[in-house]
């Protein structure tokens, strides 16, 4: 797998020995790497650097980490990935309905690390949308075929037989397909602002729609569910460099 040399990483992070083992590892990995350690400083460098991926701490000592998201998110899609030790789910979702790309929860490893990165860059190349879809208007993922033409998913070749509120669900995770789509997210893009933020209809379409897609629905291949966040759509191997 090649790893895409010299995007540039912002990390926004307070603890020198944290903020000094990201640096290593980012910069290991090919990547260049400028580091602020508080809110302010974070936000001038967004500018004046143009970053393509931030790394960022939510609990900086003079603003917390959702005001940088909410900044950043006013006016540029750059990729953020919080990284935090606060684990609660509630905070997951804040922060990835705030505008996160993804969320790591301290401790964690390398591998996973490097691998988010790459995942957040990839997405911004494609704009955030599958560039399968954009060259062949469908989606593969293993037996899994999504039709965005004819609007019909398929497993084996054989039609699934979706509903078209399935389908909506399906087709939005495939576009989105690698990242964590929260449950606020989902409801408010296919059912509009005003929707319920009740996550009970999500489930019931998710469980008819596994029973349709998934070979075994107790162990899904296709579609994870990120528990109390949200869900998931498996990437394709073949589209990771």
């Amino acid at each position: 797998m090649a790893t895409c040399l010299h995007n540039k990483i912002l990390i926004i992070e307070d603890d020198q020995g944290i903020s000094n083992f990201l640096k290593t590892t980012v910069t290991a990995a090919g990547y260049d790497t400028i580091i602020a350690g508080d809110g302010k400083t974070a936000l001038q460098m967004v500018t004046s650097h143009c970053p393509d991926c931030i790394l960022l701490d939510l609990g900086l000592p003079d603003m917390d980490g959702s005001t940088i998201i909410q900044s950043v998110r006013s006016w540029t899609h750059t990729p953020i990935i919080v990284i935090s030790a606060r684990s609660m789910e509630e905070d997951k979702a804040a922060a990835l309905d705030n505008g996160a790309d993804d969320y790591i929860t301290k401790p964690f490893g390398t591998v996973e690390l490097l691998a988010r990165i790459r995942t957040a860059l990839r997405h911004t190349r494609t704009m955030s949308e599958n560039g399968e879809i954009r060259q062949n208007g469908s989606y593969h993922i293993g037996e899994l075929e999504i039709d965005y033409k004819k609007m019909r998913v398929l497993r084996n070749g054989n039609d699934v037989h979706l509903t078209p509120n399935e389908f909506r669900i399906v087709a939005l995770l495939g576009k989105h397909a690698g990242r964590v789509m929260t449950y606020k997210s989902i409801l408010r893009e296919l059912w509009g602002p005003a929707a319920s933020l009740d996550n009970k209809i999500l489930r019931v379409h998710m469980a008819s729609i596994r029973r349709k897609i998934e070979p075994n629905p107790n162990e899904p291949r296709y579609i994870f569910t990120e528990v109390g966040v949200g869900y998931r759509m498996a990437e394709n191997e073949e589209n990771k460099e």
